[in-house]
């Protein structure tokens, strides 16, 4: 099935029953592998990330009033909660999406966009949270902490902005 037909339904000018029933995925694996798919994966992913946006957020107020011992353990707290649901969106959405649409050249190439795109922002917040693990000590990092976190915030919420309206579409319809 195209990108367009699951992104906008069966057709331009739907029938009857059509209209009525929404998409349904076709398959209960994705092709060639043992990947199922899963009803309430999207949900589960859109959970997760209003609870990294929580823990970014407390991050910067602690880091605002100057408790930088405090944004250092918000900052671990929103390591471990970003490696589990990068690992749960590599696993259980990008390579589903992948095999899903390996025979449609647009979607898939759109989908591994995504996860390639996804692995660089990845890197770069690991890259992130590595350098500044111990702002607590490092005083003088604060300034610079709180102008990269900003501009992280920033790239996270376009991030999530982007999977919720055009990739998460893909997988639950």
């Amino acid at each position: 099935m195209s990108f367009m037909r699951k992104l906008f339904g069966q057709s331009a000018t739907p029938t009857a029953a059509t209209a009525a029933a929404p998409a349904k995925p076709t398959r209960d694996t994705a092709p060639g592998t043992r990947i199922r798919y899963h009803p309430g994966l999207v949900p589960q992913l859109t959970t997760e990330h209003q609870a990294l946006l929580h823990t970014f957020g407390s991050i910067r107020t602690a880091a605002i009033q100057g408790n930088l011992a405090g944004a250092t353990e918000r900052l671990e707290q929103f390591r471990v909660q970003l490696q589990s649901h990068l690992l749960t969106e590599n696993v259980r959405l990008y390579i589903y999406l992948e095999h899903e649409f390996a025979q449609d050249p647009t979607s898939y190439a759109l989908v591994h966009e995504f996860r390639r795109e996804m692995d660089g922002i990845g890197k770069a917040l690991a890259g992130f949270i590595h350098k500044y693990q111990n702002l607590a000590q490092q005083p003088d990092l604060a300034t610079s902490f709180l102008e990269e976190l900003a501009r992280v915030g920033r790239v996270l919420m376009e991030r999530i902005r982007r999977e919720e309206s055009t990739l998460y579409p893909l997988y639950a319809s």
